[in-house]
């Protein structure tokens, strides 16, 4: 038997494509991960041509989405609709980079004028510009190291996700569509994640203790049965500390 390590080589390197996507769609998640790598480029590709601009990876959101957005296609692609991985990959990819652009857009803020004026101390400027770069540098070396961050927790997110069943693609279409219903289920994630009884439940059953929530929340067991996925996807966030996840939560 080959060792583990040459086992790894073979699938990134020596199967075909073909091969890996159905043994990431079996669930397969070394396969999940040489596909996502052996197409970074065209991911890529397809997000700087979208964002009409050059996107690097690890430094800008729109990299950190498409490659969200590229597993997502991998989990829901079906090969019988007729159209390629990579085409119905490029679509998933740019309607949820388009999705990203319109929600920036209407949370942009103007910068006020007083960020470009000099300080008084310098009438020629100088000094400041160069404050202002040495500053701009530590906060392009912060956003990217928060950006690789946000990114590895996202996969990581996702992986857990998947040991009960969830995938990241559903999240969208699991969240409640009213507020205070989106709110209700968050509560009752955080108490879930609060409460070691219910915690240890949830992870031994990869399910909700739905009798016993039913008496400590004011929420119906048919409301807590039809949220049950994103109540549980919710208190994964909370569980696992997913500190920038947890940034979108408290958000609601």
């Amino acid at each position: 038997m080959r060792p583990f390590v040459s086992s790894i080589v073979s699938a990134s390197k020596h199967q075909e494509p073909e091969i890996l996507l159905v043994r990431a769609q079996e669930g397969d998640t070394l396969s999940r991960e040489a596909l996502i790598k052996k197409y970074t480029p065209f991911i890529m590709r397809v997000t700087s041509q979208t964002s009409g601009r050059y996107v690097r990876m690890g430094s800008d959101d729109e990299a950190s989405i498409a490659l969200i957005a590229f597993d997502e296609a991998i989990t829901s692609y079906r090969n019988e609709k007729g159209v390629s991985f990579l085409s119905f990959a490029e679509t998933v990819i740019r309607r949820r980079l388009i999705d990203y652009f319109r929600k920036a857009s209407r949370s942009q803020k103007e910068i006020p004028l007083s960020s470009f004026e000099y300080d008084s101390e310098d009438e020629s400027g100088e000094d400041t510009a160069n404050r202002i770069e040495v500053r701009q540098a530590k906060e392009a070396y912060q956003f990217e190291n928060e950006s690789i961050d946000r990114r590895d927790e996202i996969i990581r997110y996702n992986r857990l996700l998947q040991e009960y069943g969830i995938s990241f693609s559903e999240l969208v279409d699991l969240a409640p569509k009213h507020e205070d219903a989106r709110c209700r289920a968050i509560q009752v994630a955080k108490m879930i994640a609060d409460n070691p009884q219910y915690r240890e439940y949830l992870k031994l059953k990869g399910s909700l203790p739905l009798k016993e929530l039913e008496r400590d929340v004011d929420v119906s067991r048919k409301t807590l049965e039809r949220q049950r996925k994103y109540i549980i996807a919710v208190t994964v966030i909370f569980m696992e500390n997913l500190e920038h996840l947890k940034g979108y939560i408290d958000k609601e």
